[in-house]
């Protein structure tokens, strides 16, 4: 794909469903507050023949008009438009979302949708981006700039995974660099640049990136790729030979791109001496993109079907072992964490089953990220509400996992080609790792899951993987959903050469042996028979006392207290060594040691029994560590214990004896009562405990509430940035517009006054000073008050009557001193035909009126020297009409000035026959200067004929062009 200022890119095709659709870079573009610069920017330098089509998704207040298609129009070669439902994108069109819709994209037609979530939960851009990778694949384009929050940081990976380019606006360039810094750390963008150098950066990135064909034949390429492969795996540890070639090339060339380097072996000569550069094309070939919940039909189905199916057939109290390799930054272990949880509550399970989720990935940052749970607000698009209050906690930096799903997943940095894989295992998720990976290895690997699988242990695969050759070692529990359970298969599957720390016998013939699952249920019936016939009762107790397990017949020791169910161990213990219990318990806790009680004598069903009683701290292994294991052994009834015992009774006879014996019953009694009040003070503290953490939850849920008001908040003030930047843009046009129609105004030297519909002073240009004493402190003020030197009384009746009939009037009004004003009242008129008021200007024709003036004298003086004279002499226009006529003529022809002025000559004066040689005649004469004699025969007073000899002048204007003739004759 190539592209430069001038030319479009290139242009390929693919086969959908319908036809074969002509296919183009469509560039989505997201903004947020302050957005508005930077669009501007970078729609300023996008040429007009680009051969690329523009979405532009921004945060606008869903309340107020979109302006921004008309803003971004004054500074775009291209044309923009606002989008309108099922709109078809098309190159070098700019398309921009309206207010208070989502929008998304299916083979290339915009269809928006009404947004379902809260104002301060909307994610459009991450919603458009993710539909705009699926249709567009690699020629998926998408640009971060200025904006508060991540959103987009979730779509730019979804841009990634299709080999789409992610473009995101330097930060230090952004009003508000919230947007850019985040998608910055998602580590997706291929460039950084200012808003204004974008394009020229994205048409160098097309120069210097081929579009890669699926199984090209990569030729001398190879060699360069192998050589590649050995430099990462030098300076990372980490073998990418049995990766899909054409994967690898990809990634490469983006990185080609990136340092505008044409050929790949100048790329490796590149990378011999820029070794951090390495290090970054291993981060570029292990972008992992994931979110959580990811496909929602599979985690549902785990839920309802898979994980209780397996809880059901899973020894009781027993914890089921997950693996979820290439992990990458834990979305999906956390979704396993959450769905394991939600369907033990489903079933009601009370046996203690747990979970252990064995999480890893080659990449250590990426499991770093994972260990530290925190994920930003946008996890809101994938996460329900339900699911964020119950599974995380809102801080400043996003959402931070809960204690209880993080403790169950151990995040390691594991290579599963290279490292040995995890046993035992009732789970694995595995999903768009294989896709990647050449067909051997992909087989190897599934034989490997096959062994780190438990017998029925369920695999999972993505939407776009299959077991291919393997599928012998698995049964398909539900195929659309890429849901396997491990096979019983007879076959031994091989052990490839994977490193490992285990060893499974290979077995050599099968025909001849018991299947290891019989053996295995052989071994635990007869281990269990074995402890039911010699192990002694038991418990296991936490630090407080509560029972979390019991093993053997305990009833002889213990029993139910009394009133609401009690699990505690002191609550249940039989009368008899309730004191001694309590301190030995003690001392076990603080000295973490074993304390055995002997011959202790436990009062039960009337009788008595002899135990002892060892309470053991549990220091290994790891999950039972700090818990407290306390077993009964009964001793047995012998002659010499009950010889010891008459011998004993017999030898209490002293007085000091008995009064020992008072004592010690004494401080017996004294212990039980401050046991009670210790009890009784515990029951207390337990119950003001319970109030404080109902406190703290109702401070909790206060919390929620307060960040939930800022988040719409802060959305409502990304909403106000965006409407204030589009507002002030207005009023700068408004301001240029006003101070255009200033000067024009008063280049004009008209004077002009503003009113409202009350005849008050809205507005006046320079020159109405000359008329009226107007300052600016007049605007608003009836002008009627104001002093005008206009002699015009009925003004004011005449504005209230145009108002009236909104028919305009003009009149020449002069002045007190001497001046003349042509004064026009109209009615004023708004963009949407609205009478708001009136406009009166003033022209001045004082010149006009002196030169009137002048006019009129020359023409009285012009008048009596015509008619001083006693010849005849007539003034006609160029059409033969008469102009002036003096009184020798009225004589002559008996005919009175007023009757002849303006009428024709020929018609008036000449005989009918021989009006057409008089007309030709005179006509002839006007293209003539000189002067000339003509005869004519013309009708006289008392209709006499008179052959009469004329002489005849024609006048010109300063163009030489003919005005009239002037023609005279002797009386």
């Amino acid at each position: 794909m190539k592209t430069t200022k001038t030319e479009p890119p290139s242009q390929h095709t693919e086969k959908n469903s319908s036809a074969n659709l002509t296919l183009f870079p469509i560039i989505g573009v997201g903004a947020s507050a302050g957005g508005l610069e930077a669009l501007e920017q970078l729609m300023g330098n996008i040429p007009a023949d680009s051969g690329m089509a523009y979405v532009i998704i921004q945060h606008l207040d869903p309340t107020q008009k979109g302006m921004l298609p008309e803003l971004l129009q004054r500074v775009s070669n291209l044309k923009v438009l606002q989008v309108k439902d099922r709109t078809r994108v098309k190159p070098n069109f700019v398309y921009v979302i309206p207010p208070g819709k989502s929008m998304s994209i299916l083979k290339g037609v915009l269809y928006l949708f009404e947004p379902i979530e809260a104002r301060g939960m909307r994610l459009p851009i991450d919603f458009f981006l993710r539909s705009l990778a699926v249709d567009r694949k690699e020629f998926a384009v998408a640009i971060i700039l200025s904006g508060m929050g991540s959103d987009g940081s979730i779509g730019i990976g979804a841009i990634k995974e299709k080999n789409g380019i992610v473009i995101v606006q330097e930060p230090d360039t952004a009003k508000f660099d919230s947007m850019p810094r985040n998608a910055i750390n998602t580590r997706f963008a291929d460039i950084i640049a200012p808003p204004q150098e974008i394009y020229l950066k994205l048409t160098e990135f097309f120069d210097h990136i081929p579009i890669v064909k699926q199984g090209r034949d990569l030729g001398d390429n190879k060699s360069a790729l192998e050589r590649i492969i050995i430099l990462l795996r030098t300076h990372t540890g980490n073998d990418f030979i049995q990766y899909k070639k054409n994967t690898l090339y990809r990634r490469i060339e983006r990185r080609m791109g990136v340092h505008k380097i044409s050929e790949i072996n100048s790329y490796v000569h590149f990378l011999q001496e820029n070794p951090k550069e390495v290090h970054i094309l291993f981060k570029e070939l292990m972008i992992g993109v994931t979110n959580f919940f990811r496909d929602p039909l599979v985690w549902e189905k785990l839920k309802e079907t898979i994980i209780p199916s397996k809880l059901n057939n899973h020894p009781v109290g027993t914890t089921l072992r997950a693996w979820v390799p290439a992990c990458s930054t834990g979305e999906e272990a956390y979704s396993l964490a959450i769905v394991f949880k939600e369907a033990l509550e489903q079933i009601n399970s009370r046996v203690g089953f747990t979970l252990q989720i064995f999480a890893t990935d080659i990449d250590n940052d990426a499991i770093e990220s994972a260990r530290k749970g925190v994920f930003p607000i946008n996890i809101e698009a994938d996460v329900s509400p339900k699911r964020l209050n119950r599974f995380f906690t809102k801080t400043d930096d996003g959402y931070r996992i809960n204690s209880d799903i993080r403790e169950t997943i151990v995040f390691a940095q594991h290579n599963i080609i290279m490292h040995p894989p995890f046993t035992n295992i009732d789970f694995i998720s595995c999903r768009n790792l294989l896709i990647y990976l050449d067909p051997e290895l992909q087989r190897k690997l599934l034989g490997l899951f096959f062994y780190s699988l438990n017998p029925e242990g369920i695999l999972l695969l993505g939407n776009s993987e299959t077991l291919g050759s393997q599928s012998h070692l698995f049964t398909t529990e539900y195929s659309t959903l890429k849901i396997y359970k491990r096979g019983d298969s007879v076959i031994n599957p091989e052990l490839f050469d994977f490193p490992s720390s285990f060893s499974r016998s290979k077995l050599t013939n099968y025909v001849n042996t018991v299947p290891e699952k019989s053996i295995m249920n052989i071994q635990s019936l007869a281990d269990q028979l074995l402890l039911q016939q010699f192990s002694p009762a038991g418990v296991l107790v936490n630090e407080s006392g509560d029972i979390l397990y019991i093993s053997g017949r305990t009833g002889k020791y213990l029993e139910p207290a009394v009133g609401k169910a009690n699990l505690n161990i002191f609550a249940m213990l039989r009368p008899g060594f309730q004191n001694d219990f309590a301190i030995a318990f003690r001392k076990v806790i603080k000295k973490k040691e074993q304390v055995i009680l002997h011959n202790v004598k436990i009062g039960t069903n009337g009788s008595k029994v002899i135990v002892n009683v060892n309470i053991h701290w549990i220091n290994k292994p790891e999950p039972l560590f700090g818990k407290i294991l306390i077993f009964f052994t009964d001793v047995p009834k012998t002659e010499d214990n009950e010889t010891s015992l008459n011998r004993g009774k017999q030898a209490i006879t002293s007085v000091r004896e008995k009064e020992l014996e008072e004592e010690l019953q004494h401080s017996r009694e004294e212990v039980q009562s401050i046991m009670e009040e210790m009890q009784t003070s515990q029951e207390e503290l337990k119950s003001t405990n319970e109030e404080l953490q109902s406190t703290n939850e109702e401070l909790q849920s206060a919390n929620e509430e307060l960040t939930t008001s800022k988040e719409e908040m802060q959305s409502l003030n990304e909403e106000l940035q965006t409407v204030n930047a589009e507002l002030q843009s207005k009023v700068d046009d408004y301001s240029r517009i006003n101070n255009d129609m200033k000067n024009l105004l008063n280049s004009t030297d008209i004077a002009t006054l503003f009113l409202d519909k009350e005849l008050n002073i809205r507005r006046f240009t320079n020159q109405a000073t000359k008329i009226f004493k107007l300052i600016k402190g007049d605007i608003g003020r009836p002008f009627t008050d104001q002093v005008s030197q206009l002699i015009y009384p009925e003004l004011a009746e005449d504005a209230l009557e145009v108002l009236r009939t909104l028919i305009f009037t003009e009149k020449q009004i002069p002045t007190s001193d001497g001046r003349w004003f042509t004064t026009r009242i109209m009615p004023y008129r708004t963009f949407d035909d609205r009478i708001d008021g009136l406009v009166i200007t003033f022209v001045n024709i004082s010149d006009l009126k002196q030169i009137e003036e002048g006019l009129n004298v020359s023409n009285q003086l012009f008048r009596l020297l015509l008619n001083s004279t006693s010849d005849i002499i007539i003034k006609l226009s160029t059409d033969l009409k008469i102009l002036e006529f003096n009184s020798a003529a009225e004589d002559f022809f008996g005919m009175k000035h007023d009757k002849v002025i303006n009428q024709s000559y020929i018609e008036l004066f000449v005989p009918k026959l021989l009006r057409h040689k008089a007309e030709q005649q005179l006509n002839q004469l006007l293209t003539k200067a000189n002067m000339h004699k003509i005869e004519m025969k013309l009708v006289g007073a008392n209709t006499l004929k008179m052959k009469t000899e004329w002489t005849a002048n024609v006048f010109f204007n300063s163009q030489k062009l003919p005005l009239g003739i002037i023609i005279t004759t002797k009386k």
